[in-house]
C-alpha cells in the first residue's frame, strides 16, 4: 500500500486503529512523523470500527452526511492538537536483571521502554544456553539445533537478514516452550571477496591507498580491526532482533575453531583424491583479479547494440558517457600463407583475435577443402596461424562456416584447442590490460584494445564489417564487472560423488527440500556439477595449506610451471609439510625450501563446514557429540547452491552423516515495487532503522558515510526520499518480526513495504491497550494451578464463555499445524485473529456487563467470565511469545497470580510451555451459537447507523428467526445481542401483529431478519430534504454524462479506456440516483405510517 486512503481500506488495519489512543499517528500520514496540521484526514475511531466489522469494505456514504462540511466540524479541525512530543526512555534496569513490573502499565505501547532490559536478563539467566549432558541421550523428536546462515562482516544486517531472523528464532522459541533440548548457534561469515572490498574502497577513501601500499600483513591487520567493530553492530542487531542465539557458543569463520576445521578439511579432501591443483580455464575478475566459481556469476542478456559503463577502464572518448560497446559482430579476414585469398570470421571479442592461435573449419566444407593443412598470417605479430578441421565445433551454415579459435580466452575454444593440441595463449594480465603478447596494444586495457585492434584492422584493409548481435555477458556477482574466460593454476575439488550422495538424500528422502519445488532445482544443478574452484587470489581468507618445496640452491623450478605442479605439498601445518617435502624429495629438512601458496580459499568453503566446525570438529567435543547433527536448516533460497549444497556435500564426505535432515528455503524480500535489495539502489534498510525510527536525514547520511559513487548516491537519495519523505516510525523488534512473518507465503518473494511493518506497531499498540483494559476485569482475580480445567467443569461457563475457549482451542491447534508445516505467515494470521476477532471485537464486548455486576447472584457468572479471560490472555500471549517475545514477556509478567501459581511456575514465559489444544474443550456448538448471535448483532448495528441513532439512545429491537438452531441461538444469547446492540429490548419471534409497522428491516439470510423500532426516533421530514438535496446534485451529473455517451461519434472518436471509464461512472451515479430515491420512498413510507 502506497497512501493514507489505501491503508484505511484494509480490513487489519482498521481493526487495529479503530482502538488507538488519538496520540498515535496513522502511517503514511505527516502526522506519523510529527508533522501537525495539513495532514491527510483520518477516519474517525467509529469509522474505523464499522470499516473493521464490514469485512474491509470501505462503503462510500451519503454526500449529505460528510464530515468537514459545516462550521461544527470545521471547528473540531481547528482543535485538532499535533502529536506529543516523543518522550525520551531511560532504562533504569541493571545489565542482567529482571525488570521491575511493579510500576503501573503505560497508557500507550512504547516499544524502546516495552523492549528494554528483558534481552539482558534472558541471556545472564542462560536460558538461550543448552546443556551438552542433557542434549545427548534426547530423542531427536526432542531436539532442535540450528546454525545461523552467518551473515557477511561486510557491514550490518538488512531486512533480508531481519526475515531470516524472525524465521529462526520463531521456530527456537517455540521449540524451547515445547520443551526440547535446543540451541541456536550463532556467527558471522569473514566474506572474503566482499570484505576485502570494502576495507579497499574505505581505505582508498581515507587515505587515498591501495592494499599494496599497506603490504599483506598490514591490510589483513586493518581488515581485523575493521571486522571488530562491525561484527558488533551485527551482534546488536541480532539481540535487539530478540534472537534467542547462545551467545556463548559464537562463532566466526576464521575463528581459531573455525580454522582448524578448514585446515582440516583441506587435507582430508586432498587424502580422499578430490582436491588437485591444475591449469584450466575459469572466470576472471579483472577487478578482483581473483578467480570465481561459476554460481558466483550473473548474466545480463543483450537483444544487440548496447554500450555499457565499464568501471576499471577510463572511459571510451568516442562515447560522451564514455561507455564501451557491446552486441555487436564484428567481421575481419585473415590471409592465407603465400596466397592472396584470406579467410573471414566473426567475434563478439575483437580483442581477444591477439590470442588466436588457430581458424577452425568443417572437414566436409567444399569451400575450404583446397585450404586444409595450410597457414593463415597474424596481421599483429606474423604468428602463423593452421587452418584445422573441427566437425564438432564449426557450423557450415553459419557466417562464412570459418570460426576462430582462441584456447586461452573461450570455454567452447578451450576444448577444441585441447583436442587439436593448439597452442594457448593468455594476451591479458590479471587486471584485464593487454600483456606482452599483444603486440602495439600491450598495456591498453581489454576494451580500449578493442577499439584500437578494429582501426589497426581498417588500416590493413581486413577489417569486414559490424552487425549488432545477439549475446549474453557474464558479470562477477561481487564487483559487477564483467567476466574475462582466462587460464589460471587454480586448486579443485573434484564433487561427483559428493553432489550423488546429496541428490540421493533427497531422492531416498533422508534429507527434505521445503518448499519441495525446489528439489527440481537441486537436483538440476547437483546432478550436472562441476568441480570446484576453491582458490581465490585475495589477501583476506584462510590461506591455502600448500607449499611449494625446493631443495636449496636449486634452480630452474617454478611455482608458476605446472610441469612442477607435483612439488606442492598439502599439510595441516608448515611442520608436517616441511616433513613430507622432505620425503618427496628424498633430502634432510634442512635442505627443504617451503614456499606457501599465497592465495586463500572461497570463502563458501569455511561457510560449508559451519554445521559441524562451530561444534568443534575435527575434534570429538561434548557440543559435536550433543548437537551434530543438527535438525533444520533454513536460509533464503538464493543461497541454495553457494551454501546449502556444499554444506550437504562436504558434511556427507568428512562426517558420513547429513548436516540436518531439513532446508526450509524462505523467500527472498525485496523492495515494494519488487526490486532485488541493493546498496546502489538505496532501497537497503537496516533493521534497528525500523525498530527505533529514523529521520529521513538520518537514512541520507547513512548514505554519505558509505562507499557509493557519488552518481549512485544521488540516486539512491532521490529513493529513499521518495520512500520514506517523513523517515520511518519507531515500529519496535515486534512489529518487525510480526510484520515480517505475515509476510511469508512459501515459495514467493517478498514486496515489502515498510508501512505495512508500521501497522503491525499498531497491532502492539491494541494487544497492549486490550491487556491493559481487561486487566482491570481480572483484578479481583485469584488464578490456580489448574484452572482450565476447573472452569470447564464448574457448570458456571454462558455459551460466551464456552465460545471463547473453543475458539482458543481452534487458534492453539491452527499455530501449532502452522509452525510444524513452516507456513508462518498463517500462524502469524491464527494468532491476530484469536486477539482481535475473538477477543477484543467480541468477547472482552460481552462480558463486560457480566463483570461489572458484583451482586451476589451474578458471582458464578463473574467468576466465569474473568477465569475465561485469565485463562485467554495467559495462553494467547504464549502462544504469539514465539512470534513477538519482548511484548508478551512484558504483559505475562503483569498478570495477576504471577509468582503464586506452584513451585513450577516459570519464571518467564520463554520457557512456559508452548499451549496444547486440548480437543474435548472444542464446542462447534457453541461457535455455531456464536455465529448466529453476531449475524443479529451486526444487523442490529447496520440499523442503528442507517438512520443515525445515536450512541446514547438504546433501541427495541424484533428478531424472525427460522424455528430449531437458529431460534435458540437467538434465545440463548439475548443478553449478549442487547449488550453489543445497544438494545432496550429484544423481542424473538413475536406475532406480526405485535411488530409495530414504523421499523427499520434487515434481512440477514433466509432464517434470519432483524427490525429496529423507529418510532419517535427519526426526523423523516429533515433526512428527506437532505436526501432531495443531494439527489437534485447527482441527477444533473448523470444526465450530462449520459448525454455526452449518447451523442454522435462517441463510440468511435473516443478512446476505448475513456469509453470504461465514463460507462463505469455512469454505472455508479445511475446506482447512486436508484439508491437515493429508495431511501426517501423509505423515509416517505415511515413518514406516514408515523402520522397515522
Amino acid at each position: 500500500m502506497t497512501d493514507q486512503s489505501e491503508w484505511q481500506s484494509d480490513e487489519k488495519f482498521a481493526a487495529v486503529a479503530a482502538y488507538l489512543p488519538d496520540s498515535v499517528p496513522l502511517p503514511g500520514s505527516k502526522a506519523s512523523a510529527g508533522g501537525g496540521e495539513g495532514g491527510e484526514k483520518k477516519l474517525s475511531k467509529n469509522q474505523l470500527k464499522k470499516l473493521a466489522k464490514n469485512k474491509g469494505k470501505k462503503k462510500d456514504k451519503p454526500k449529505w452526511n460528510e464530515a468537514g462540511t459545516g462550521k461544527k466540524s470545521k471547528a473540531k479541525e481547528a482543535k485538532k492538537k499535533a502529536p506529543p512530543a516523543k518522550v525520551e526512555f531511560v532504562n533504569k534496569t541493571p545489565k542482567g536483571e529482571k525488570k521491575d513490573m511493579s510500576a503501573p502499565m503505560a497508557d500507550a505501547y512504547h516499544p524502546i521502554a516495552v523492549e528494554a532490559a528483558w534481552q539482558d536478563w534472558w541471556e545472564a539467566k542462560g536460558y538461550y544456553s543448552c546443556d551438552p549432558e542433557k542434549a545427548k541421550d534426547r530423542p531427536d523428536d526432542e531436539k532442535f539445533v540450528m546454525v545461523i546462515p552467518p551473515p557477511n562482516v561486510t557491514g550490518s544486517l538488512h531486512l533480508g537478514h531481519a526475515l531470516t531472523a524472525a524465521v529462526e528464532d520463531t521456530l527456537t522459541r517455540w521449540h524451547r516452550m515445547k520443551g526440547h533440548a535446543t540451541l541456536y548457534v550463532p556467527g558471522t561469515d569473514h566474506a572474503g571477496i566482499a570484505t576485502q572490498s570494502v576495507v579497499e574502497k574505505m581505505l582508498m577513501k581515507e587515505s587515498g591507498q591501495n592494499r599494496h601500499d599497506l603490504g599483506r600483513e598490514k591490510f589483513v591487520d586493518k581488515v581485523w580491526e575493521w571486522k571488530k567493530e562491525y561484527g558488533n553492530k551485527i551482534t546488536t542487531q541480532l539481540r535487539s532482533l530478540g534472537s534467542s542465539v547462545d551467545w556463548s557458543r559464537e562463532r566466526f569463520t576464521m575463528d581459531e575453531m573455525c580454522s582448524k576445521a578448514v585446515v582440516e578439511a583441506f587435507n582430508q579432501f586432498h587424502e580422499a583424491g578430490l582436491l588437485y591443483r591444475a591449469n584450466r580455464l575459469g572466470n576472471w575478475s579483472c577487478a578482483l583479479k581473483s578467480a570465481i566459481s561459476d554460481i558466483e556469476v550473473d548474466y545480463i542478456d543483450l537483444e544487440g547494440r548496447t554500450y555499457l559503463e565499464v568501471k576499471t577502464h577510463k572511459g571510451n572518448p568516442k562515447d560522451p558517457r564514455g561507455r564501451y560497446e557491446f552486441g555487436t559482430l564484428t567481421s575481419f579476414s585473415y590471409p592465407v600463407e603465400d596466397s592472396d585469398e584470406k579467410i573471414t570470421v566473426a567475434t563478439t571479442r575483437l580483442e581477444t583475435m591477439l590470442g588466436d592461435t588457430a581458424v577452425a573449419v568443417h572437414p566436409e566444407d567444399p569451400r575450404y577443402k583446397h585450404l586444409h593443412g595450410k597457414f593463415l598470417i597474424h596481421p599483429f605479430n606474423g604468428r602463423k596461424i593452421p587452418i584445422i578441421q573441427d566437425a564438432e565445433l564449426v557450423d557450415m551454415e553459419f557466417g562464412t562456416g570459418a570460426v576462430k579459435i582462441t584456447p586461452a580466452h573461450d570455454p567452447n575454444d578451450y576444448e577444441c584447442g585441447k583436442r587439436h593440441n593448439l597452442e594457448f595463449i593468455t594476451v591479458l594480465t590479471a587486471d584485464g590490460a593487454i600483456n606482452g603478447k599483444g603486440s602495439q596494444f600491450e598495456g591498453m586495457m581489454r576494451y580500449d584494445a578493442r577499439i584500437a585492434v578494429e582501426e589497426a584492422l581498417q588500416e590493413k584493409g581486413l577489417y569486414v564489417g559490424k552487425e549488432p548481435n545477439k549475446m549474453r555477458l557474464g558479470l562477477c556477482s561481487r564487483s559487477g564487472d564483467i567476466l574475462e574466460p582466462m587460464i589460471t593454476p587454480q586448486w579443485y575439488v573434484n564433487c561427483d560423488g559428493m553432489a550423488k550422495r546429496a541428490t540421493d538424500a533427497v531422492r531416498n528422502g533422508e534429507l527434505k527440500i521445503l518448499p519441495a519445488e525446489h528439489e527440481k532445482t537441486w537436483f538440476m544443478w547437483l546432478d550436472n556439477i562441476r568441480d570446484w574452484c576453491v582458490s581465490r587470489q585475495l589477501w583476506w581468507g584462510h590461506q591455502i595449506p600448500a607449499w611449494f618445496a625446493t631443495k636449496k640452491g636449486e634452480e630452474g623450478v617454478s611455482k608458476n610451471d605446472m610441469s612442477w605442479n607435483d612439488r606442492w605439498i598439502v599439510g595441516r601445518n608448515e611442520v608436517e609439510a616441511l616433513e613430507k617435502a622432505a620425503k618427496k624429495l628424498g633430502c634432510s629438512k634442512e635442505e627443504v625450501v617451503l614456499e606457501r601458496d599465497e592465495d586463500v580459499l572461497d570463502t563458501w568453503f569455511s561457510s560449508g563446514l559451519f554445521p559441524f566446525s562451530v561444534f568443534g570438529w575435527p575434534d570429538n567435543t561434548a557440543d559435536l557429540q550433543a548437537f551434530y547433527p543438527t535438525a533444520l536448516l533454513e536460509t533464503g533460497l538464493d543461497i541454495i547452491f553457494f551454501w546449502v549444497a556444499r554444506m550437504v556435500m562436504m558434511g556427507l564426505q568428512l562426517t558420513d552423516t547429513l548436516p540436518f535432515h531439513t532446508v526450509y528455503l524462505h523467500a527472498m524480500v525485496r523492495d515494494k515495487e519488487g526490486r532485488k535489495m541493493s546498496k546502489s539502489l538505496g532501497n537497503v534498510i537496516d533493521p534497528l532503522e525500523v525498530i527505533n525510527g529514523c529521520t529521513l536525514e538520518s537514512l541520507l547520511a547513512k548514505l554519505d558515510g558509505g562507499n557509493l559513487p557519488d552518481k549512485e548516491v544521488a540516486k539512491a537519495k532521490k529513493d529513499q526520499s521518495a520512500d520514506f519523505p517523513d523517515g520511518i516510525p519507531e515500529c519496535g523488534s515486534d512489529a518487525l518480526r510480526f510484520g515480517l512473518l505475515a509476510y511469508t507465503v512459501q515459495g514467493k518473494d517478498v514486496n515489502l513495504d515498510i508501512k505495512r511493518v508500521v501497522g503491525y506497531r499498531m497491532f502492539c499498540n491494541k494487544l497492549w491497550n486490550a491487556t491493559r483494559f481487561a486487566l482491570q476485569f481480572v483484578s479481583d482475580f485469584t488464578p490456580s494451578t489448574n484452572l482450565l480445567d476447573e472452569l470447564m467443569s464448574s457448570g458456571k461457563m454462558a455459551i460466551r464463555d464456552k465460545f471463547m475457549i473453543s475458539k482458543l482451542m481452534n487458534r492453539i491447534e491452527a499455530v501449532e499445524t502452522n509452525f510444524q508445516n513452516y507456513k508462518f505467515g498463517d500462524a502469524q494470521a491464527a494468532s491476530y485473529q484469536l486477539w482481535i476477532d475473538d477477543l477484543c471485537n467480541l468477547y472482552l464486548e460481552l462480558i463486560k456487563p457480566v463483570v461489572y455486576d458484583k451482586t451476589e447472584a451474578n458471582a458464578d457468572s463473574r467468576w466465569a467470565a474473568q477465569a475465561t479471560l485469565w485463562i485467554t490472555l495467559e495462553a494467547g500471549l504464549r502462544l504469539l511469545h514465539p512470534m513477538m517475545p519482548f511484548v508478551t514477556e512484558e504483559l505475562w509478567q503483569r498478570l495477576p497470580g504471577r509468582g503464586s501459581l506452584g513451585a513450577n511456575e516459570p519464571e518467564t514465559i520463554m520457557i512456559a510451555p508452548f499451549p496444547v489444544c486440548v480437543e474435548k474443550y472444542k464446542n462447534a456448538a457453541c461457535e455455531s451459537s456464536m455465529d448466529v448471535t453476531t449475524k443479529a448483532i451486526d444487523a442490529c448495528r447496520s440499523l442503528r447507523s442507517s438512520y443515525h441513532i445515536a450512541n446514547k439512545v438504546a433501541t427495541r429491537f424484533y428478531i424472525k428467526a427460522q424455528a430449531g438452531a437458529v431460534a435458540d441461538a437467538i434465545k440463548a444469547q439475548t443478553d449478549d445481542i442487547k449488550t453489543l446492540g445497544n438494545a432496550s429490548a429484544v423481542d424473538i419471534n413475536l406475532d406480526p401483529k405485535d411488530v409495530p409497522e414504523s421499523v427499520g428491516i434487515v434481512v440477514k439470510d433466509e432464517t434470519l431478519t432483524v427490525m429496529m423500532d423507529l418510532t419517535g426516533l427519526v426526523d423523516f421530514a429533515a433526512e428527506i430534504k437532505k436526501l432531495d438535496k443531494t439527489l437534485s446534485k447527482t441527477l444533473p451529473v448523470m444526465q450530462t454524462l449520459e448525454k455526452k455517451i449518447s451523442a454522435p461519434g462517441y463510440a468511435e472518436k473516443v478512446k476505448p479506456e475513456f469509453k470504461a471509464q465514463n460507462a463505469e461512472k455512469l454505472e455508479g451515479l445511475k446506482k447512486k440516483v436508484a439508491d437515493l430515491e429508495e431511501a426517501i420512498a423509505n423515509y416517505q413510507r415511515l413518514a406516514a405510517l408515523e402520522k397515522n
